[in-house]
């Protein structure tokens, strides 16, 4: 009988545990959590051959050069041929730049044309 209490008990405790354990690793905000973006494994085509994002009524050029950036400071506008775009958080309208993720940490820039 005594044996079987044990038993009880042990497997009582054993549930508790489990329970509080995952209640507690469970994250229902963000809190600690870093905006993460994916960088294709080669950068389009269109963008190497120097083609243009329209956006805005406008085309943006890329420039040969990059920035190094986090991802949480950069924020997702619109995608453009299947290619994310950002620009930088702080940033607002009209924007200074776009940007898209080519390698972790490095966006490249695209400046605009007003005049095409």
């Amino acid at each position: 009988m005594k044996n079987n209490q044990t038993r009880l008990k042990v497997g009582l405790l054993f549930l508790l545990t489990a329970f509080l354990g995952g209640c507690a690793s469970m994250n229902t905000g963000n809190d600690g959590q870093v905006q993460s973006y994916p960088a294709p494994v080669i950068e389009a085509g269109w963008i190497r051959d120097g083609e243009p994002i329209e956006f805005d009524g406008a085309k943006w050029y890329p420039v040969n050069d990059y920035e190094v950036l986090e991802d949480s400071e950069v924020f997702q506008i619109t995608e453009y041929r299947g290619v994310q775009i950002f620009v930088e958080k702080i940033d607002t309208k009209p924007y200074d730049r776009l940007y898209t993720k080519f390698d972790k940490n490095k966006f490249r820039y695209f400046e605009r044309h007003d005049n095409d």
